[in-house]
């Protein structure tokens, strides 16, 4: 680590301004900034914290819509849409251990885009809008390659938006250690049609299988997959696992995915 001063506004607006300063970082719940600052992949002259910000806090559901503040962390996501959407709940309950849930929030893990964070795949399936301080961006638009997104330099997360499918699942196949999806599929079922999303795989990050939403649409069954296969080609090869394992384990995901909706 090296010094670096720490701001803590109590306003949207007041980190807004703090984030002009030249070299100054957003921290949330710091479950990624702060690794990376040991790692010396990051050197900030000044962290915003956005942790004593009411205004993004906290989790409403009204018109089938369940809109989570930014500043939410993962274990109150996980309490308060049990009901009203329970694979996003399901989701955030399964994120790394207790102290991760309950200090990492959804506006940090959707700004850091990680390749292997579940988060991604929720908002990108359930066709989410992402809320700012100064715009709505729809999550088609918001994602846009690993460890990148549509945000500009000091813009913040105040929300994100989940229109409730008729029926989803969340299926991780996850690193043991670390608790990250070496491959997570998230499934949402609308009247209109199947969406289906992918992180942990792709060299380019959260993903859709647009194949396999068009399988699903017509027809709704894991045999709908049969004839499908990922490409290897731009899928993450590590010590976990190879790019043609990687591949393989997006399509059974998947079709668990669908055994297992609710």
């Amino acid at each position: 680590m090296y010094s670096f001063e720490v701001d803590k506004p109590g306003s949207v607006a007041d980190a807004v301004a703090a984030l002009q300063v030249e070299e100054a970082m957003a921290l949330g719940g710091g479950q990624t900034l702060i690794p990376t600052l040991k790692q010396r992949l990051a050197s900030p002259s000044r962290l915003v914290s956005l942790a004593g910000i009411a205004e993004i806090k906290g989790v409403t559901v009204a018109d089938g819509v369940v809109t989570v503040g930014g500043g939410t962390v993962h274990a109150e996501v996980a309490r308060e849409v049990a009901d009203a959407y329970p694979a996003l709940a399901a989701l955030a309950g399964n994120i790394g251990d207790p102290a991760v849930r309950n200090r990492g929030t959804i506006g940090g893990s959707l700004a850091n885009n990680d390749p292997a964070a579940c988060y991604p795949s929720a908002a990108l399936a359930s066709g989410a809008t992402i809320v700012t301080n100064t715009r709505e961006i729809a999550a088609d638009d918001y994602f846009q390659g690993m460890f990148t997104t549509a945000l500009h330099e000091g813009e913040i997360i105040t929300s994100v938006r989940f229109p409730v499918p008729a029926a989803a699942s969340y299926q991780k196949f996850e690193q043991p250690a670390s608790r990250f999806a070496l491959v997570g599929v998230f499934l949402a079922r609308f009247d209109s049609g199947v969406r289906v999303a992918v992180t942990g795989a792709s060299e380019d990050g959260v993903f859709r299988w647009s194949e396999a939403e068009e399988a699903l649409t017509k027809e709704f069954r894991p045999d709908a997959l049969t004839g499908l296969a990922i490409a290897p080609d731009t899928m993450i090869a590590d010590l976990h696992g190879t790019k043609d394992y990687r591949a393989h384990i997006v399509k059974v995901m998947t079709q668990r995915a669908v055994k297992n909706i609710s």
